[in-house]
């Protein structure tokens, strides 16, 4: 394997001004990504909240650069190979819309 560019990240654990702990990933001092917060009131708020309760160890990001919301979000889920195929089966086959 070469390595074609190098990235250095920062993660840290923040808390908002309505209490929530959030994890922030750091790219550059202008370019972060930010976990929903599930004690907002939306509808990906409740996304979140029910994704969370189903697998706890769900996570989604909101990306900014530059101050700005760049319309993409960042998810992701750590998990053993074996919780996988479960995983994968359940989010396909589940229907259920908003």
């Amino acid at each position: 394997m070469k390595t074609l560019k190098k990235f250095s990240v920062e993660v840290e654990e923040v808390k908002t001004k309505m209490g929530a702990l959030l994890y922030k990933i750091n790219l550059s001092p202008t370019h972060f990504f930010l976990e929903q917060n599930p004690l907002k009131d939306s509808k990906y708020a409740l996304f979140y909240k029910e994704l969370k309760a189903k697998y706890p160890d769900f996570y989604m990001f909101w990306e900014f650069e530059n101050g700005d919301y760049t319309g993409r979000i960042l998810t992701g889920m750590i998990m053993k190979k074996e919780g996988f195929d479960d995983f994968a089966r359940r989010l396909l086959e589940d229907k259920k819309s908003y």
